[in-house]
């Protein structure tokens, strides 16, 4: 490792158990928490100088040399996570390879960003230097945290940037593995994770020391995040809530169309940021479609996650099934029916009955706040045009998909639609190399991607002249 570390960054080094630093219970009653945070964030920017002079392609080659640890150790991370959110480990220990691939992804295209040069007078040179902002605060969720911290830590890494990261308290072990494996390629400080609850990551939003928060979690924590953070003046990139739609088109396969819904709807039990939370049915194909979809959710199983037969994950906790029962009993309070489904699948258990419910109107909870549930609810529309109209309405702006076998109205659906991501007969998929801005609720700033790598750095412009002879 470089001498230019300065020895108070062992603070965080992978190389000591300092590495990891543990929240405390009360944070109201217990002080000694904060002293670490302030601890983590000083390492980090006192490692940054050094870092951020490390040559880009040795930074690139850190992260290579993670990536190939991750993907070796991908059964055992999986295991992890499902051992501590019930996903599936099949889906599980995708999402470590997943991972893997997205610090290799990041090592690629970490080396094609620095900058340009500008068409300025001879003999004078003109440029746009791309520079790392400094330290940068990552926060991510429970739900999917290999991919979600993955794709956050190698775009602040591989353009320079020093990290303080804080998995959710949710899924902190299987966020804490993944980071060892990170920070074991890199000098001191240059990654350091914190484990706690709200209370540490408001910490780190509120620190002027921190350049840059990358959040991916609630819209309600996002906006927490971002009143904080603009506040000293900081940036904040958010990607937070969504209530992703599916607008079914006249036309299509009704069984292939179920199909697609259940994939959106259902997996890791609607756990997802981009799971589909609004159905939009043309009336043409409505009998049809549900027909199907309700053999599609009856096909589920539920049991231990580690189990091949097992195809239905549990929900994380006791306060999100809460959230789950609460909407479908409101969508039933107003006149909904439900088709399958709509209860736990037992009673002391965190799994719920994979639910169809049919005549759902856009005032019902379940149309309107995030479920995070297997819940398909769903509105029959009277054409096309009427479904993306309402597809396009809420506070949430994350993603959508349209089933649809007519060119026009899948390109009208792209135009349209006022989402980062718009999907055309295939709820889940994307080459690598996207990039995407939610909108309204779901967040602001491109949250992956090689777009993910400007938002992280500054652009300098520099015009050098030599001496007149």
């Amino acid at each position: 490792m470089s001498s230019d570390y300065p020895r108070e960054a062992l603070l965080t080094s992978s190389h000591s158990e300092a590495f990891l630093v543990r929240g405390a219970g009360n944070y109201d009653a217990v002080d000694t928490h904060q002293t670490s945070i302030d601890a983590t964030i000083r390492a980090a920017r006192e490692a940054s100088s050094a870092w951020r002079r490390t040559p880009p392609s040795e930074r690139a080659a850190a992260l290579r040399r993670a990536a190939a640890s991750v993907r070796a150790d991908a059964g055992s991370l999986g295991r992890l996570l499902t051992n501590t959110t019930g996903r599936l480990l099949g889906e599980a220990v995708s999402s470590a390879e997943v991972a893997a691939d997205l610090l290799d992804e990041a090592a690629v295209t970490g080396l094609s960003g620095s900058g340009r040069a500008l068409a300025g007078s001879p003999p004078a040179l003109d440029v746009v230097r791309a520079e790392p902002r400094g330290v940068v605060g990552v926060l991510t969720p429970w739900n999917d945290p290999f991919p979600a911290a993955a794709g956050l830590l190698a775009a602040a890494l591989v353009t320079g940037n020093t990290v303080v990261h804080k998995p959710s308290e949710k899924s902190s072990a299987p966020g804490v593995e993944l980071a060892r494996h990170l920070a074991a390629e890199l000098p001191p400080g240059v990654l350091g994770v914190l484990e706690g609850d709200g209370a540490t990551g408001a910490a780190i939003a509120a620190d002027p020391r921190v350049d840059v928060v990358t959040h991916i979690g609630s819209t309600r924590t996002g906006r927490s995040i971002a009143a904080a953070v603009g506040a000293r003046g900081g940036r904040a990139v958010l990607e937070n809530g969504g209530k992703d739609a599916i607008v079914v088109d006249d036309g299509v396969d009704p069984a292939w169309a179920a199909g697609q819904i259940a994939l959106g709807a259902f997996t890791n039990a609607g756990q997802l940021c981009t799971s589909v939370e609004r159905v939009y049915l043309h009336a043409a194909v409505a009998e049809a479609v549900l027909r199907q979809l309700v053999l599609e959710a009856q096909r589920l199983r539920h049991g231990p996650p580690d189990d091949p037969s097992t195809t239905l994950a549990r929900l994380v906790d006791a306060d999100q099934l809460a959230v789950v029962e609460a909407h479908v009993k409101d969508a039933l309070a107003r006149d909904a029916v439900c088709l399958t489904g709509g209860e736990r699948c037992e009673p002391d258990g965190l799994w719920f009955q994979p639910t169809v419910l049919t005549g759902c109107d856009p005032d019902m909870l379940v149309m309107q706040e995030e479920t995070f549930g297997p819940l398909a609810p769903v509105q029959v529309v009277e054409s096309f045009e009427r479904g993306l109209e309402l597809a396009g309405q809420g506070d949430y702006g994350l993603a959508a998909t349209v089933l649809t076998p007519d060119l026009g109205h899948a390109l009208r659906a792209a135009e349209e639609l006022e989402v980062g991501t718009v999907k055309v007969n295939a709820v889940f998929g994307g080459a690598p190399g996207g990039s995407a801005d939610p909108r309204r609720g779901s967040g602001s700033g491109c949250g992956f991607g090689p777009d993910l790598l400007r938002e992280l750095t500054a652009v300098k412009c520099v015009h050098a002249e030599p001496l007149p002879r």
